[in-house]
């Protein structure tokens, strides 16, 4: 499927058919300038790529949870980039994750070279200046929905972090300088020090 869309009218939205894990990742490949998604209903989220600043601090956010993962051993975390097919049949992608190792799929098996049939236990959402937070809380939702136990929307603008959580409605956290994780995540402290400022020089300079 070959198209064009003007950069000032992104985030887009497209109406496909059903498409199969391959097709699926063959229609994103023929389009790596951009970043998609697809809804439950087969509508494809075109999105441009991340702000510069925004990818500046999604990486801080990754790379302590992805240090945190390591030591602790018990989960993997994918980078933002991930595809999952979620149970009601939405492709998405957080920006952060965490999936328990007993939940990946068989070594060997079709769908671990796949889309995992899953819903990450842990997700982070950063919003950037070009996302609008209406959508953002509706992905929350999904994931929390589709078995996310643990959701973090993270607002750098604001400076605000909205927890969401299974049979509950969204904390939300004003100007925090640390998140502390629960469930599946006990024991994972998110700084937010730098995520909030990431050009700040260090003290003494």
């Amino acid at each position: 499927m070959v198209f064009s869309i003007d950069d000032s009218l992104l985030p887009a939205t497209l109406t496909a058919g059903p498409m199969t894990d391959e097709e699926f990742a063959a229609f994103c490949s023929e389009h790596p300038d951009l970043n998609f998604e697809m809804t439950a209903e087969g509508v494809i989220l075109v999105m441009p790529p991340t702000y510069s600043s925004n990818g500046v601090r999604n990486s801080l956010i990754n790379n302590q949870l992805g240090t945190w993962a390591r030591i602790d051993r018990r989960g993997v975390t994918p980078d933002s980039s991930t595809g999952f097919m979620l149970p009601n049949g939405a492709r998405r992608a957080p920006d952060a994750g965490w999936i328990a190792k007993s939940r990946i799929p068989a070594a060997g098996s079709v769908e671990r070279d796949r889309y995992w049939r899953l819903s990450p236990d842990f997700v982070i959402e950063l919003k950037s200046s070009t996302d609008r937070l209406h959508i953002l809380r509706e992905k929350m939702e999904e994931w929390i929905a589709n078995g996310t136990s643990l959701g973090w929307l993270i607002d750098p603008e604001a400076r605000t972090v909205e927890i969401y959580r299974a049979g509950r409605g969204p904390e939300i956290l004003k100007n925090p300088d640390r998140v502390h994780g629960e469930g599946p995540v006990e024991g994972f402290t998110l700084d937010l020090t730098e995520v909030w400022d990431p050009f700040a020089e260090p003290p003494g300079r």
